[in-house]
C-alpha cells in the first residue's frame, strides 16, 4: 500500500467563529449574586477525513465557511466521493464483491445522537444521503439490501448501474487467477470517514464505502455500524475508522475512542490506545491488515493513528521513520 501523508494542514482563511456566552456568578455590592457574561470563546470550524479525499474535505469546509451545519458538511463532502466514478472504494465505480455486484454501506450521525445507516445497497450511488433519510424520516436506524434500495427509490433516488467498465475488467481479471482471499487494504484504500465541527460547536460524522474488494456476497464491515466505523457524542467528541472492518468491530473502535476522550485523553492518545487494543491481542494478525482512526474533540483538537504507524514505531528505533508518518490523510481546516 502506498504511503500517504498523515497530516496536511490546509491554510486558514475566513472561517467564521461564534461568540459563545455563558454566565458566571458574581457578588454585587449588596451581597446578592448577579450574572455576568463569561469571556467569549471562539469556535473554529474543522473538517477531518480519512485518506486523501481533498475535494470532499474542501466541499465540507466551504459549507462550514458559509455558516452551514456539521451534518450538512459531512453529507455533502461524502457525496463528492460517491459521485466520482474513478474512486474505486466509494459509491459509483466502487469495487464489487466476488460475484461482480457493487454493494454500498453508509451511515451518518448528528449532534443530537441521531443515527441512520444503510447496508448492502445496490444501484444507489448516494447512500450517505439515503442513510440521512433513514435517520430523519423513519422510526428506524438501519435498512438493509433490497428494503434500503426500495426506500431510496421512494425518496426520489434514481437507480443506476454502479459497476463501471474499468472496474468490471479488473473483476474479470481477478476471477481468472484468484480464489476468494482478498488481501486487506491492497485491493482498495477503503472508506471515507468524515468528521466536522461547525461554528455552533456542534459535531457530526459520516462514513460511506463499497467495502472490501471482491468480498463475500452479503459481507458488511464496520463503516455503517454505530460505534464501529463512526461514533459521535456531542458532549465529548467524534471518531471514525478505516481499514479492516472486522478488526474495528471486534473492538468497537470509534466508540472506544470517544469514551477514552470522555475520560480525559486527547484525540491523538485515544486513537493510539484504540490501535493498541488491536495489535496487543494475542490472536491478532495485525501485520497482514490495516486499521486507522481519526478523532476530534469539542475543543477542535484532532488526532489520527494507524496500525502501520504503531508497527513502525515499535519495530524500528524511535525517529528512524520520522518522514513516514502514516497511511492516512487528516485534512485539518483551522
Amino acid at each position: 500500500m502506498k504511503r500517504r501523508k498523515f497530516i496536511e494542514k490546509l491554510s486558514a482563511s475566513g472561517l467564521g467563529v461564534l461568540a459563545i456566552s455563558s454566565v458566571i456568578g458574581c457578588k454585587s455590592k449588596g451581597g446578592k449574586r448577579r450574572r455576568e457574561s463569561a469571556p467569549i470563546i471562539p469556535i473554529k470550524p474543522q473538517v477531518i477525513a480519512t485518506w486523501n479525499f481533498g475535494k470532499a474535505v474542501e466541499t465540507a469546509v466551504q459549507i462550514l465557511e458559509a455558516g452551514g451545519t456539521a451534518i450538512d458538511a459531512v453529507e455533502q463532502g461524502c457525496r463528492v466521493e460517491e459521485a466520482d466514478s474513478k474512486q474505486q472504494t466509494v459509491g459509483k465505480g466502487g469495487m464489487p464483491d466476488s460475484e461482480g455486484n457493487v454493494t454500498l454501506d453508509a451511515c451518518i450521525m448528528d449532534e443530537k445522537g441521531n443515527y441512520g445507516a444503510v447496508l448492502c445497497v445496490k444501484n444507489i450511488k448516494h447512500v450517505v444521503s439515503v442513510a440521512r433519510k433513514v435517520m430523519e424520516e423513519t422510526p428506524h436506524v438501519m435498512l438493509v439490501g433490497e428494503g434500503a434500495e426500495k426506500f431510496a427509490i421512494s425518496k426520489g433516488f434514481i437507480p443506476e448501474d454502479l459497476l463501471t467498465e474499468s472496474v468490471k475488467k479488473a473483476w474479470e481479471k481477478w476471477k481468472e487467477t484468484s480464489e476468494y482471499n482478498p488481501i486487506i487494504n491492497i485491493e482498495n484504500n477503503d472508506t471515507i470517514g468524515m468528521l466536522a465541527l461547525d461554528k455552533h460547536g456542534q459535531l457530526s460524522g459520516a462514513c460511506t464505502t463499497s467495502g472490501l474488494a471482491y468480498k463475500m456476497p452479503g459481507r458488511v464491515g464496520d463503516s455503517p455500524i454505530i460505534g464501529g466505523g463512526l461514533f459521535v457524542d456531542n458532549e465529548v467528541g467524534a471518531a471514525a475508522a478505516t481499514g479492516l472492518g472486522e478488526a474495528v468491530l471486534k473492538t468497537v473502535g470509534s466508540f472506544l475512542i470517544v469514551e477514552l476522550m470522555r475520560q480525559g485523553m486527547s484525540p491523538q492518545d485515544a486513537c493510539e490506545e484504540a490501535i493498541k487494543r488491536i495489535v496487543t491481542n494475542p490472536q491478532s494478525d495485525y501485520k497482514n491488515f490495516q486499521v486507522g482512526y481519526i478523532a476530534i474533540n469539542k475543543k477542535g483538537e484532532t488526532g489520527g493513528y494507524s496500525i502501520h504507524e504503531w508497527f513502525s514505531y515499535n519495530v524500528y528505533k524511535k525517529g528512524a521513520l520520522e518522514n513516514i508518518k502514516s497511511d492516512f490523510y487528516l485534512a485539518n481546516k483551522q
